[in-house]
């Protein structure tokens, strides 16, 4: 009894620890008084002068673009190799996914410095479009992780039966296999969109000068002083990657359901 409650309140006071700092910054948001220690009433002032705000709008377009893009071309290419790894001998197929999975272990700092010198040494310019790139070169991995499990565990004789039957590779792509991996798709894509709206690292270290996103607009706001804007700017934050995180594990409860369903059948 004892030693239960003890871990109870361990992970409570982990919880604590790890979420109160943004409970205090969501109320701050809703706090009448510019003070950080006086309660001045409730209000939504902060977020009206948010939207108000051109340089944090347009840095809003910025993120939502690049995280919308980013996304949705990784989804493309790393569905893409992972038909094509799917399809290799064991050796290389095992070298390819070790390959794929450094970028998602390695430290945002070495990519996003490696990256910008990669540019520097093309003589290409820090703009939107290398700050594009950069978020798809990291986003592809996330994709394949999705994708992937869904792809080994379908059933190849289902493929190559529609093709003995005279439907074109196309066709039984689109009809057969997309659909049975297009779960595995969403999910690296809601992925993907949450890693990019997220990312900092990279994005300060490849933006050019005079081009901002949500992140490092907070940072340079932070850097002046913080205004109670930031803290409402930061609550949306929070909110909508608490959202989309969500529905990620939702759709993997889901599918992992499914996947006890289809055994226990």
């Amino acid at each position: 009894m004892v030693k239960k409650f003890l871990s109870r309140f361990y992970l409570g006071l982990i919880l604590l620890f790890l979420y109160a700092p943004i409970f205090i910054l969501i109320i701050l948001s809703f706090n009448k008084s510019k003070s950080r220690s006086k309660w001045g009433g409730f209000t939504l002032t902060w977020y009206h002068n948010l939207f108000q705000d051109e340089a944090i709008m347009e840095a809003l377009r910025n993120t939502l673009v690049i995280a919308l893009l980013s996304a949705f071309i990784a989804v493309i290419i790393g569905t893409c190799a992972c038909l094509a790894i799917n399809n290799m001998r064991k050796v290389p197929r095992t070298i390819l996914l070790g390959i794929s999975n450094v970028p998602m272990m390695n430290a945002d700092i070495v990519t996003g410095i490696s990256l910008m010198l990669l540019f520097i040494a093309l003589n290409y310019p820090l703009s939107f479009s290398s700050i594009l790139m950069s978020h798809i070169t990291f986003n592809i991995p996330y994709v394949i992780l999705s994708v992937m499990p869904r792809l080994t565990r379908q059933n190849s004789s289902i493929y190559e039966a529609a093709l003995d039957l005279g439907a074109t590779k196309s066709y039984a792509f689109f009809k057969i296999i997309l659909p049975d991996i297009f779960p595995g798709i969403l999910s690296g894509f809601l992925l993907a969109f949450t890693m990019s709206l997220d990312d900092f690292v990279i994005t300060y270290f490849t933006k050019g000068a005079g081009f901002d996103t949500l992140s490092t607009i907070i940072y340079t706001e932070v850097r002046k002083g913080i205004k109670p804007e930031m803290y409402a700017l930061s609550t949306l934050l929070f909110i909508s990657i608490l959202v989309l995180l969500v529905l990620i594990n939702r759709r993997k409860d889901k599918e992992h359901s499914e996947k006890t369903l289809q055994i226990t059948q």
